[in-house]
């Protein structure tokens, strides 16, 4: 005896391969600006990745021309830097005592 399927048991799997079928489309609609979105972003990180690492070189290119700057006065002046030193020292120490 062979049975004959029940339309009534398989209203759910029709719903759900229905569903399944939507959530496909809608997927494959939205994927292409999702792909867009992504490159976008992608652009706009590598672009300011560059800029950061502009910056820092120029932070860098700027401290080491000032540390130049600072060692050249030392030498060329190591009694008047001794003196600043010392200076500088003893307001530290007496604003550390307080």
């Amino acid at each position: 005896m062979s049975q004959t399927p029940n339309t009534t048991e398989f209203p759910a799997s029709t719903t759900t391969d229905r569903l399944a079928s939507m959530a496909h489309e809608t997927i494959d609609r939205v994927t292409p600006r999702v792909n867009r979105a992504e490159l976008d972003v992608r652009t706009a990180a590598t672009k300011t990745a560059e800029g950061a690492k502009q910056l820092q070189d120029q932070a860098v290119e700027a401290t080491e021309e000032n540390l130049r700057k600072v060692r050249s006065y030392i030498e060329k002046n190591p009694f008047t830097t001794a003196g600043i030193a010392f200076a500088v020292g003893a307001l530290l120490s007496a604003l550390i005592r307080r």
